[in-house]
């Protein structure tokens, strides 16, 4: 398959991080807060370093970006580039509730082509290769995923850390559509719809493209649906990061919640 040698670096990569990450997680975590007033931990900086020089390593004419680093603006000229979250859910991993995650994503001329999510704690890493497919790797064992074909009595997410009024309005306008509402914090809210767990989930604030970047493919090659809010598809490895548009996961577009 095309992008094997990638997929295997990224994979290798997220689990040496996983493995970081946990030296720090059963520890008493020192918080410190960044510039934005967001969370950062040591565990943030090992995984990011860690993560990077493999990368870097494999891949010297790249680009890069990352949360965890200073952006450099050349990776706009190259037609590959790699986005890093190497803690995404840093409150979640703080919490100590296990629903944090490490993303990786290779980007190809604005477009995600390989995505690698891994939750650590649940030890459970996700990938995708655009036209490949979408799959879940666990002791061992390695299933192919693919979203729900349910359009009623929907299954439906919420996030745990930036819940906002106006999904909760929307879920509760459309309360009849559905069976089940479950807080989840982190980019494995995505991998559970890629799963076929749940249906929906709906993003109304700010979001960083290392927040969606390799999810967007696993749910995308898993057969559902990842838009903007207004239903138009993701640019990735361009000038700007953040997106303030929001986003929305669907297992079926027939499922959307207007």
């Amino acid at each position: 398959m095309a992008y094997d040698y990638e997929l295997e670096v990224a994979r290798k990569a997220a689990l040496e991080a996983g493995r970081a990450i946990l030296e720090v997680y059963f520890e008493d975590i020192e918080v410190i807060l960044k510039s934005d007033d967001t969370p950062v931990t040591r565990a943030d900086y090992a995984s990011n370093a860690l993560i990077l020089d493999r990368l870097i390593h494999a891949f010297p004419h790249h680009g890069f970006l990352s949360e965890e680093s200073t952006d450099d603006p050349i990776r706009l000229e190259k037609e590959y580039c790699w986005i890093v979250d190497p803690l995404d859910g840093t409150k979640e991993f703080i919490k100590k509730n296990g629903e944090f995650t490490i993303n990786i994503a290779l980007a190809k001329d604005r477009e995600i082509v390989m995505g690698v999510v891994y939750a650590p704690v649940k030890e459970e890493l996700f990938f995708a290769i655009r036209g490949e497919g979408a799959f879940m790797e666990k002791e061992g064992q390695v299933i192919r995923l693919h979203v729900s074909e349910r359009l009623v009595d929907l299954y439906a997410l919420k996030s745990r850390s930036h819940e906002t009024i106006r999904y909760a309005e929307l879920l509760a306008k459309h309360s009849e559509r559905i069976l089940v509402i479950h807080r989840m914090g982190s980019a494995y809210k995505g991998c559970l719809i890629a799963r076929g767990d749940y249906d929906i989930y709906y993003n109304f604030g700010h979001t960083m493209v290392w927040d969606t970047a390799p999810v967007d493919l696993i749910v995308t090659e898993a057969g559902g649906y990842f838009r903007q809010l207004d239903h138009s598809l993701f640019k990735y490895n361009t000038k700007k990061i953040k997106n303030d548009n929001g986003f929305l996961i669907l297992n079926r577009p027939e499922n959307r919640l207007e």
